[in-house]
């Protein structure tokens, strides 16, 4: 897709945190802070600023990166000519969950600082510090099963994780989606009711939509459908 850089990585792939987030001078750090309220003022305080990981260096084998706070991303998605400054490729991990009859896709709130009123395959989310161990190695599945569990409340087990399949580079905000999927064989009946159960309000609504009308949803539905969700697809050999 134009703009878009899709980075091929190996199964193996190892992410490491090799740095601590660099200091800033005090007027990139004033503007960060204003976009921050900003944002805050137009989501009614919705966005926390947590620590979130953040790509420097990536290869088909190895990321290094480190953890950065949220409202620095959020000041370089509202203004992108922050990256000569802050150089923040955030990276986001994003689920394609094969149901036993379809292929979750949901509608994001319109309360969220990115993407907001788009359609996407969830889970996805950032990651967190909780995702590194003592050595300061990424557990990539135990973060997607953690969105997973948070975004549509449903519980799955490492084994339901396959490898990586790419990571796709956003153009203005430089966000790294990396696309992993999840087969699981619950009924899509089941999987939506274990959303409504967990009362999460990120995706609404949530949506089963089977392998054989996929390519046929995402066409209806145009440019309201996330960029990297189309290519992920396409490389699971679900649309063309």
């Amino acid at each position: 897709m134009q703009g878009f850089t899709v980075h091929e990585i190996d199964p193996a792939l190892e992410i490491t945190v090799a740095r601590e987030a660099p200091r800033l001078v005090p007027a990139i750090e004033a503007e960060i802070e204003r976009l921050w309220r900003s944002a805050q003022e137009r989501l009614s305080g919705a966005l926390f600023n947590g620590r979130v990981f953040s790509a420097d260096v990536i290869t088909a084998r190895h990321i290094e990166g480190h953890f950065t706070e949220f409202r620095r991303i959020v000041a370089q998605m509202a203004r992108p000519e922050l990256f000569a400054d802050l150089g923040l490729r955030p990276l986001a991990v994003n689920g394609i969950v094969r149901l036993a009859d379809g292929i979750l896709l949901g509608l994001r709130s319109p309360r969220t600082a990115y993407q907001a009123g788009m359609w996407q395959l969830p889970p996805a989310g950032s990651i967190d510090p909780g995702a590194a161990d003592g050595n300061g190695r990424i557990d990539l599945a135990a973060q997607l099963l953690k969105e997973l569990a948070e975004e549509t409340g449903i519980i799955a087990s490492p084994s339901a994780v396959g490898s990586p399949l790419c990571i796709v580079e956003h153009p203005a905000s430089h966000v790294l989606d990396i696309g992993i999927p999840l087969v699981l064989s619950l009924e899509g009946e089941a999987a939506l009711a274990c959303h409504e159960k967990s009362g999460n309000g990120e995706y609404d609504p949530l949506q089963v939509i089977p392998e054989a009308e996929l390519a046929a949803r995402l066409s209806a539905l145009g440019s309201a459908v996330v960029p990297s969700a189309r290519i992920f697809l396409a490389r699971l050999g679900l649309i063309g």
